[in-house]
């Protein structure tokens, strides 16, 4: 089976050669997007909260496999990082799936410490959108949970 490459060029997954194949086959066919990435949605595996969002590369999804630790790619930063490898905030992978078209991966993790966001919050998504009122510059948000932890206590910034 030929390969693809995506990113640094030092992972190979297997070639996305047709529809069956992406959508019916048994094999991994990830589709990178042009800066070599692929979204992640993370959720709790327990409790089935949206933790964060997040993008790999094929070195982080490769190293997500192999180690079912968490492993992404920082767009910010440019670079590979474990989630929890400051904070110690670590996130085990109890289930990784991928979208029908192979563009997306969703993965399921056991937090492990306090918050998944680098704000103090357990999850990345602590606010909600007021809907039913006019969008525009003065579109409201609530917070919908106090931060679990201290930021500045944590990181080293």
């Amino acid at each position: 089976m030929s390969e693809q490459t995506s990113g640094a060029g030092e992972v190979r997954f297997a070639q996305r050669l047709n529809t069956t194949q992406i959508e019916g086959g048994h094999v991994l066919t990830p589709k990178f997007d042009a800066d070599g990435l692929i979204v992640c949605v993370v959720t709790d595996a327990w409790t089935g909260e949206v933790l964060m969002l997040a993008h790999m590369n094929a070195q982080a999804l490769a190293k997500t496999i192999e180690t079912a630790q968490a492993w992404y790619y920082s767009r910010s930063r440019q670079a590979l990082w474990r989630k929890g490898e400051e904070s110690g905030h670590t996130q085990r992978v109890v289930e990784m799936r991928v979208d029908c078209d192979q563009d997306a991966l969703w993965i399921r993790v056991e937090q492990l410490g306090p918050g998944a966001c680098h704000t103090g919050h357990k999850s990345c998504f602590y606010r909600s959108v007021r809907l039913k009122e006019p969008a525009g510059p003065s579109t409201t948000l609530d917070f919908k949970e106090d931060p679990s932890f201290d930021p500045k206590a944590v990181y080293k910034k």
